[in-house]
């Protein structure tokens, strides 16, 4: 009897142990990624302050403030499926003045070939009016850094300032853009943009034993030399107005795919 038992017992030991296995062989591997953004200006690295740059429209100007939002962040794998960023982690500040923000990491995710992103500029309409319990990290107001209208009770997706000679003296030759708007009932700005660019002709291999760093680039120039030729002389300061659709149809274009870099 007792020989029994024991014999029953050992049993269920080796079942669960071979279970538990199994629910471990079941567990999908999962790894990191980088997202590194180089802020240019054209083929010239983005200087603030120093740097002297021309638009299409031949005006020379500097450029003393450049931040936008990156947020709803997928992956696309070369089977042509998609990996979604939990949105609760998607919400990224890129900031010129502040080099630690231009790397984002992303982590648990699933192993696989990565051949493509695609990313929204700006922050969507839901966490926009979502409870404050929800906007935390770089989307709390309460942070003051200078990305939010509390007039407007709106978030700013994409500001750019500077100074040139054909901006207005009255405002000490200063020009800004601040462009946001979500497309809310009665009103028709809306600014959020999607953006996706493929790996061309390079794989993004995602394993636990190492992290791929996926290089883009954005282009500040783009903002002034879209689809619509932005003036600083005729346009020098730009917020919540119809002419903002404008520029953010030219910001939408100024992200491109550069290099993969993969560090162990």
């Amino acid at each position: 009897m007792k020989w029994t038992i024991t014999t029953s017992l050992l049993t269920l030991v080796v079942m669960g142990l071979a279970v538990f296995s199994c629910h471990e062989t079941d567990v999908a591997p999962t790894g990191r990624m980088r997202l590194a953004f180089d802020n240019v200006a054209g083929a010239s690295d983005l200087k603030l302050n120093s740097g002297m740059y021309q638009n299409a429209s031949g005006e020379s100007f500097s450029i003393t403030k450049f931040n936008y939002f990156v947020s709803n962040i997928r992956l696309r794998k070369d089977d042509g499926s998609e990996f979604v960023v939990p949105q609760d982690s998607s919400y990224f500040l890129i900031q010129e003045d502040k080099p630690a923000s231009q790397t984002i990491a992303l982590s648990n995710i699933p192993a696989g070939n990565y051949t493509g992103i695609t990313f929204v500029v700006g922050v969507d309409s839901a966490r926009s009016m979502a409870d404050i319990s929800k906007r935390t990290g770089v989307l709390d107001p309460a942070l003051n850094n200078g990305m939010y209208w509390d007039w407007n009770s709106g978030y700013i997706f994409m500001k750019i300032e500077g100074t040139s000679t054909v901006a207005p003296a009255a405002q000490n030759n200063a020009f800004f853009y601040h462009i946001g708007g979500f497309g809310r009932a009665n009103v028709k700005i809306n600014n959020i943009r999607t953006v996706s660019l493929p790996f061309t002709g390079t794989v993004a291999h995602v394993e636990s034993g190492s992290t791929p760093t996926i290089g883009l680039k954005t282009d500040v120039l783009k903002i002034f030399n879209g689809p619509t030729k932005l003036s600083i002389a005729q346009n020098p300061s730009v917020m919540f107005d119809l002419y903002s659709t404008n520029i953010a149809d030219n910001y939408a274009q100024m992200f491109s795919y550069d290099k993969i870099l993969t560090n162990q």
